[in-house]
C-alpha cells in the first residue's frame, strides 16, 4: 500500500506564499503520477497540478498557472506545491493523491490553506 501525508498548510495574507508537502510511504515504487487537488467550502474538489513520478512532466490548472509550481524529490518520496501570489479564492483544503500503476488512487487527509484579504 501507499500512504500520503500532507503538511505545510496554514493562514497567510493575500499576496503571500506557502509551500505544501506530500510525503509518500509504503510501496512508493508503485506510484505513476502524483497530484494536488483542492476543495473549497460548498464546491467540488478541483484539480490543481500533477507530476509524473519517474519523470519531470507536469500539468498545472489554468487558475493557478504562473503562481503555483509542483515539484518532487524522489530521494525523499515527497512532492511539493509552491504557492505564490496567493488569493482569497485559493482558500481550500488541499489534498495530494497518487495514481498507481495498478490504476488505483490513494488520497492524503488534506491540509487547510486559508488566504485572508
Amino acid at each position: 500500500q501507499v500512504q500520503l501525508v500532507e503538511s505545510g498548510g496554514g493562514l497567510v495574507q493575500a499576496g503571500g506564499s506557502l509551500r505544501l508537502s506530500c510525503a509518500a510511504s509504503g510501496r512508493t515504487f508503485t506510484i505513476k503520477k502524483m497530484g494536488w487537488y483542492r476543495q473549497a467550502p460548498g464546491k467540488e474538489r478541483e484539480f490543481v497540478a500533477s507530476i509524473i513520478w519517474s519523470g519531470s512532466s507536469t500539468n498545472v490548472a489554468d487558475s493557478v498557472k504562473g503562481r503555483f509550481t509542483i515539484s518532487r524529490d524522489n530521494a525523499k518520496d515527497t512532492m511539493y506545491l509552491q504557492m505564490s501570489s496567493l488569493k482569497p479564492e485559493d482558500t481550500a483544503i488541499y489534498y495530494c493523491n497518487a495514481d498507481r500503476h495498478d490504476y488505483t488512487t490513494v488520497w492524503g487527509q488534506g491540509t487547510q490553506v486559508t488566504v485572508s484579504s
